[in-house]
This record gives C-alpha cells, structure tokens and sequence, in this order.
C-alpha cells in the first residue's frame, strides 16, 4: 500500500507562477497528484489556461520522462474550487483501461467538506444517504430542483440520479465537518445535496453560502485508493485537508465576515438563483472566483475518450 507522505510531496512539487501541484506518485501507467483549489483539472474546448494536466505535463518533460505518447491523460477531474487527490492516465493504452474498469479498480474515494449549519437546515442523521436527483441551471451548476420548478421554457427540469454517502465527523457550533462519498459522480453532485439540506459548503458562492473563511470552496478530496490498472497493486493516496478547518468548526462562527459576493456594493451582481437559472454577472474577483461563463464549459469528462490528443 502506498500512502502520501509530506517528505515525499515536497520533493516532488511544481510552482509554475500561481499554479503549484504536488506529484504523488507516477510511473509509466499513472500519476497520482495534490492539486490546490482554484486550478482547472483538464482544459474545456478552446482554452488555453493553465491546468493540472498541463503543468503535470511540463512537470514530467523537465524529468525528461514525457513525450507525445507519453504524457497525461484525463480519466476522471475534480472541479476546478476543489483540492486533492486526483490520477492522470499517462498512455492512451492506461487511459482507455482505467476509463473502463474506474469503478471496479477504485475500492475507495473520500472527500471531506466544511459545511454552514444553515438557517432551516434539515436536521441529519449523523451518517447516511442523500440521493435526491440533480439537475442544471442555465449556467451549468448543479442544483436539486424543488416541486414546480422550472427552468426558462417553463418546462420541469431534466434529472439524474445521483446518491452521496455522508458522515458528519465534527460538529461545531456553526459548521459540520463532513466525510462523503459518492456512488455516482455528477457535477456539483456533494455541493448541491448538503445545500439542498440546508448545508451548504463554506466558500461556496453558487449555492448562497454565507461564510467563505478560507477564500475558497472548503471541499477537498482527501483519499483515493484502487488497484493498480497494470500491477494489481493495492494503492492509497491520502492527503489531509488543511487543519485549519477542524479549527475553524470546533470554534464556530459567530460573527463571519461577509463574503465579497454578499457585500452591499456587490448584492446587485451577486443576486441570482441557482435552482431557477437566472442571469447571473459574476464578479471579477481575478484568480478567486471562475465565472459562470467558464463554468459552462467544464462538463466534458464524462465522455473523456473523445479528448485524447
């Protein structure tokens, strides 16, 4: 079993100006790394944006260990707010592999999210399911629609199923610490249950969080473990999220700072609603927020095949 150890990642790091990874692991098959929030996993049609793939690519020519044919290769992402653990394919061959035997290969992926005790919120098991279907809005944000809602033709909101396993594992005064799961991976699935619940997660201006204390979205895949595609090894990549957010849940929020979205010079921009699809200006916030606009150009992995170059 490996497991990612704070020596290791510290050798293996990449800061190309605002754009750092951490190289967990790689050999000739995969490479496993720590991407920071804020940072695209893979490129959307027509952009030419640093992402965790290219720099993980630029990473590897410096070893000089990539080459056309061998470089990395989306096989699944996290969206662009969350930090963690993620794995690149690093031949077409590795690719197509992992592509078709994810869920058998993966035995185990789990995020960790702050979430706001919000005003109303539904009161939870301490574990459980949340299998609401999704849907998404006109700026491509997943949500759990409401009975009668509908989107800009009047018509009902098409849905999929989607089912997130949770375990509160801190409970403060303001905020839930949360152990999640998920048995489908749709976008926005574990940001739009909690909210739909009454929980949103911190720093999460789309689905009208109230507290942002680490300007960023508190949700980061801590741990993936799965069977080598090609050696059948047993792996487990873990990397913890910052302990700043237990700290923050066990001392609770009292009096948060408003985040910029909710500011009163910012309210005529920053109010919209995700579940009907509004019209929504973002803000410009330069590297802290994606627009909407880019947003919509992010649901592509599903059908990651037609992306090999």
């Amino acid at each position: 079993m490996v497991k990612a150890s704070t020596e290791y990642k510290r050798a293996h790091k990449a800061d190309y100006g605002r754009e750092k990874i951490e190289l967990l692991y790689h050999d000739q098959w995969i490479a496993v790394i720590n991407k920071p929030s804020g940072l695209l996993s893979v490129p959307y049609p027509g952009s030419k944006v640093r992402t965790a793939q290219s720099v993980l690519e630029e990473m590897l020519r410096k070893q000089g260990v990539a080459n056309s044919k061998h470089k990395p290769y989306v096989v699944h992402r996290l969206d662009r707010d969350t930090s963690g653990v993620m794995m690149f394919a690093l031949t077409e061959q590795a690719q197509e592999k992992i592509m078709n035997t994810w869920h058998q290969m993966v035995t185990e992926r789990l995020y960790h999210a702050v979430a706001e005790i919000g005003k109303g919120a539904e009161p939870l098991p301490e574990s459980g399911l949340i299998d609401d279907p999704l849907a998404q809005n006109a700026h491509n944000v997943g949500f759990v629609p409401k009975k009668g809602d509908t989107d800009r033709t009047g018509h009902e909101f098409k849905t999929v199923a989607a089912r997130t396993h949770y375990k509160m594992i801190l409970q403060g005064p303001s905020h839930i610490l949360f152990e999640l799961s998920l048995d489908t991976g749709k976008k926005n699935q574990i940001r739009a249950h909690l909210a739909a619940h009454g929980y949103p997660l911190a720093g999460d201006e789309e689905h009208r969080a109230h507290t942002d204390p680490f300007n960023r979205l508190c949700l980061h895949a801590r741990t993936l473990e799965f069977d080598h595609p090609f050696t059948g090894e047993h792996m487990k990549f873990e990397v913890p999220e910052p302990e700043e957010w237990s700290e923050y849940v066990k001392k609770g929020d009292k009096h948060p700072e408003k985040p910029v979205w909710d500011l009163p010079q910012n309210r005529p921009h920053a109010a919209h609603s995700a579940s009907r699809g509004r019209h929504h200006d973002e803000l410009q916030l330069g590297q802290r927020r994606l627009s909407a606009k880019d947003k919509a150009h992010m649901d592509f992995i599903s059908s990651g095949k037609k992306y090999r170059k």
